[in-house]
């Protein structure tokens, strides 16, 4: 069905008859290449999932990616409007088409390194989110305790991912219950709350050789600065270097931005609490190849992190 709507979204496109789309991934949206032989461009076309977003909620996406680029100097990639002026495509599957960018994930023996340019990104990012004037309707998700583990829980249960059993509920439950608390008692005030990427993990980020460009905003929204930290090491919270990772990135942060020693110390609270939420992620999203090949294991794994954590 996604190639169906992909075809038909090309139509609305000022592309030749000759362009072609090829898959690239699918995980929460699909993915695809776009190459056109008539004019040589290469493009992203992305079809989003249904009733995630309202076509409202991705355009103040795009709102928000664009003013980084035009205001901050972060390198995302240009949206390219279809024939009409229409940014989303919209439909059954709504649809946006971005230009393609070069480069390739972070690879892992430079991660150390990598981090401290990705710290000074996300302090240029939150510095910007602080003083952008949103435009009009602007509307995104809010990541706070109920929205990731509690009531709306919007990625679904941690406490139905695979292989959460007795054992695995009670060490997660009190992990559950110290972020709940601990994120109670550092507050949601401005300093520390606001506009986020809410997804800056490897997957999202290309580098080149020469800088490192910022993809895929589809998860930002509001939530706490520090949580861009803790996806920044989604699925990798286990490697021996994520310590030194971590001082790498707060180096950079703090070349741009203040970061207080006493959020500093709260640093694996969201560490953990993205690990918990991609628990439940992990879960609800059994079809996508990472969480297929991540599985129980991640689970297990979580409660191992878990267990450190809160001794």
């Amino acid at each position: 069905m996604e190639d169906e709507v992909a075809r038909r979204a090309m139509l609305r496109y000022d592309l030749s008859p000759e362009a072609v789309v090829a898959l690239i991934n699918i995980s929460e949206n699909t993915t695809y290449r776009v190459d056109d032989p008539g004019t040589g461009r290469t493009a992203i076309l992305r079809v989003h999932r249904p009733g995630y977003h309202a076509p409202d909620s991705i355009r103040s996406e795009l709102a928000w990616l664009t003013a980084l680029r035009e205001d901050a100097g972060i390198s995302t990639p240009k949206v390219i409007p279809a024939r009409d002026g229409s940014l989303v495509v919209e439909g059954p599957r709504d649809c946006v088409m971005f230009e393609y960018l070069p480069g390739t994930e972070p690879p892992e023996h430079r991660l150390v390194e990598d981090f401290e340019e990705l710290g000074a990104i996300t302090a240029r990012m939150h510095e910007h989110a602080r003083r952008w004037r949103r435009p009009p309707g602007f509307t995104r998700f809010t990541w706070d305790y109920d929205a990731a583990l509690g009531s709306v829980a919007r990625w679904g249960r941690w406490q139905d991912g695979l292989g959460v059993g007795p054992a695995e509920r009670e060490i997660l439950g009190r992990l559950d219950t110290t972020l709940r608390d601990r994120l109670a008692r550092f507050g949601a005030g401005p300093e520390r709350f606001g506009l986020i990427h809410a997804d800056l993990r490897l997957a999202n980020l290309l580098t080149d050789g020469h800088g490192t460009s910022v993809i895929d905003f589809d998860d930002c929204g509001f939530g706490w600065y520090l949580y861009d930290l803790g996806a920044a090491v989604s699925f990798i919270e286990h490697y021996p270097q994520v310590p030194e990772m971590i001082d790498s990135w707060t180096r950079g942060y703090r070349s741009v931005l203040d970061l207080p020693a006493v959020d500093e110390q709260e640093i694996w609270t969201f560490v953990m609490f993205r690990r918990l939420l991609l628990v439940a992620w992990i879960g609800s999203h059994s079809s996508v190849d990472v969480a297929r090949e991540l599985g129980a294991g991640y689970t297990r794994d979580s409660c191992d992190l878990a267990e450190r954590f809160l001794t």
